[in-house]
């Protein structure tokens, strides 16, 4: 049977505009399950329904098919399940619907191996996402009715302690399995039913606003960053314009090249250099004066016409392997770069394909504190890394 992954994501969010697309820790919101769910291996087709020109754009970067879904079904009012059925209507080889939320970014592909076995090979029609959680219920009050409220899960004079008491299970929204014939009656849970009860760390939802510093600092602790295992960068290779400075050169009168840039980063390169990681610089011009000038006590390459080849011969000097090598680059000619480090990163403003290459994406512009924001990431991830030694 055809299994397919269907992230539906509408362009008109009431709560946080595009949120869909927003960046949470350096990467598209719905980034995070498009790579949860390609790397899982056990879908046929990996899907995004929206109706929106950029969300189809990012969903495309993610290796994802898009669905153009009607204004009809794209309303206020629209339920997932109508977007589910015209999906289906115009995707007639697809067996099962794997419809996984755009919001919950610290999904993990292990979750939907085992979700996908119950309905392939354990014969259930419908399996949905719940987590245990230990909270006491009573009864609601409205404002003018003349009652008490009545505990609805506990006895008050004989209150479980938390170690005592299992919780309940209560759906999350993470994601909703089901086959066609079900879907078509109207149905997302029906036949033969089953929940997948997700660990607590990975069972995030963004409703709100107030909810993303929380998130992105639940995705940088538990979220899934792909297959192979994070390891601790020990360089940092950064391109100098547009990245170090923000890319402007201004000639005086007596035709002398001036560049600004941001303490911030000064900061930043002095931080990850008192952690214990190198940091190198790169150019395909001849700034050395500027570089003089600056005084940063980093190592630089400059008139690089191949800065792929120029980082493998550091990363072989230096005897790392790609995944200790961070790199931060904004060009076309930084691309290769990008997408060979274990870790790489781009400024708010770099060019489209440099952020497509890269994964994460400041919030600061090149030569406006980008590098301190990507030290800070760096760091972050770092503490996960040692997190998981302790482990």
């Amino acid at each position: 049977p055809h299994l397919a992954a269907l992230v539906l994501a509408r362009g008109g969010s009431k709560g946080i505009p595009l949120k869909n697309i927003k960046l949470l820790a350096g990467v598209p919101l719905i980034g995070w399950v498009l790579r949860a769910a390609s790397d899982a291996g056990v879908f046929h087709s990996v899907w995004v329904s929206t109706d929106h020109d950029e969300i189809e754009k990012v969903a495309k970067q993610f290796g994802a098919q898009v669905h153009r879904r009607s204004p009809e079904v794209s309303q206020d009012s629209s339920t997932s399940l109508e977007a589910i059925r015209e999906f289906l209507n115009h995707h007639h080889e697809v067996d099962i619907v794997g419809n996984i939320q755009a919001t919950s970014p610290c999904l993990h592909p292990s979750d939907l191996i085992k979700v996908a076995d119950l309905i392939q090979k354990e014969g259930f029609d419908s399996v949905f996402s719940v987590v245990r959680r230990h909270q006491f219920r009573w009864s609601e009050v409205k404002k003018g009715e003349n009652k008490m409220t009545e505990p609805q899960n506990l006895n008050p004079a004989k209150r479980y302690r938390r170690q005592d008491w299992p919780g309940e299970l209560y759906e999350n929204g993470s994601f909703y399995f089901a086959k066609r014939h079900l879907i078509e009656k109207g149905y997302l849970q029906g036949g033969k039913m089953a929940y997948y009860e997700m660990r607590a760390e990975h069972s995030v939802d963004i409703d709100i606003d107030i909810d993303w510093p929380i998130a992105e600092q639940r995705v940088l602790s538990f979220g899934y960053f792909g297959k192979e295992p994070l390891k601790e960068v020990k360089l940092l290779v950064c391109s100098i314009d547009g990245c170090l400075t923000n890319g402007r050169i201004y000639v005086t009168e007596d035709q002398k090249e001036m560049v600004s840039y941001d303490y911030r980063d000064l900061v930043g390169i002095h931080l990850l250099k008192k952690r214990g990681i190198q940091v190198r610089l790169i150019s395909d011009r001849d700034c050395s004066k500027t570089l003089s000038a600056m005084q940063l006590g980093c190592i630089a390459k400059v008139s690089a016409t191949n800065k792929l080849q120029v980082l493998e011969d550091w990363q072989k000097d230096i005897g790392l392997s790609w995944k200790e090598v961070a790199y931060l680059g904004n060009e076309e000619s930084d691309v290769e770069c990008l997408k060979k480090a274990g870790m790489s990163g781009v400024p708010a403003d770099a060019c489209a394909v440099a952020q497509k290459a890269a994964g994460y994406i400041c919030k600061s512009s090149g030569g406006c504190g980008a590098i301190r924001e990507f030290a800070e990431h760096i760091f972050l991830l770092l503490e996960k890394v040692n997190s998981a030694r302790k482990q």
